[in-house]
């Protein structure tokens, strides 16, 4: 039996690739996250056959930032699909407009406040504001779960904290940027074992490269559930 606190980023290139992944981690794996780099191979395609077809739960990973105008527009037509989640920048004109996109179904609007693979070096060059990522991200996920977000996307780093806000009860906080013990970093540098993630108030930990990079897939998908599942 999966476990759908788990979900595996399909980061391959196209859709055959991903539908080949999933067959490979059959009933392991009961949550799937899509994002840009599959978006022209055929991304919306697959997520829609693995909703349907497959009963898989799907987190679309747009990251989608705009004039409200447009991210509601784009996520009232990403709604059609049924899908259960979708990321939107935190900035709470986005977020707003995305919940309204999404009025009529039930898909949850997630927020991203800082991305996992950026650090202090990389905010400075990007002219963000002075001050610590955790105290940056808790400000973040609190404006964007005041703008009516239905959770937030955090590193594993920071999870306990934004648990710990008043506008997080009731919230999703959804965790990248999560290592099963002895693999690689890859690009993220804010991290933590999915046991240490979901410890600190996580709902769900997405993990990409250590699972679909495994000889064997499902194997990988199960051992990183066994690492929290007695959380």
């Amino acid at each position: 039996m999966s476990d759908d606190r788990l979900i595996v980023a399909l980061d391959v290139p196209h859709a055959v690739a991903g539908l080949e992944l999933t067959e490979k981690l059959g009933d392991a794996v009961s949550f799937y996250k899509i994002g840009l780099g599959m978006l022209t191979g055929g991304g919306l395609a697959l997520a829609n056959e693995l909703k349907q077809e497959h009963g898989k739960r799907i987190f679309l990973d747009m990251k989608l930032f705009d004039i409200g105008a447009t991210v509601e527009a784009a996520v009232r037509g990403l709604a059609q699909f049924d899908l259960d989640f979708l990321t939107v920048h935190g900035d709470p004109h986005v977020v707003a407009a995305a919940k309204q996109g999404a009025a009529a179904s039930n898909m949850k609007i997630l927020a991203v406040t800082i991305l996992t693979s950026l650090d202090r070096a990389d905010l400075d060059a990007a002219l963000i504001q002075p001050g610590g990522i955790g105290d940056l991200v808790q400000t973040r996920a609190a404006r964007a779960l005041d703008a009516g977000a239905d959770g937030v996307i955090a590193s594993p780093q920071e999870a306990a904290a934004i648990r710990a806000l008043p506008e997080a009860q009731g919230k999703l906080i959804v965790t990248p940027g999560v290592r099963p013990q002895g693999a690689a970093l890859g690009d993220q540098k804010r991290v933590a074992t999915p046991a240490q993630a979901i410890t600190d108030g996580a709902d769900h930990i997405v993990v990409g490269r250590p699972i679909w990079q495994a000889e064997d897939p499902a194997a990988a998908a199960r051992a990183v559930v066994a690492e929290f599942s007695q959380q």
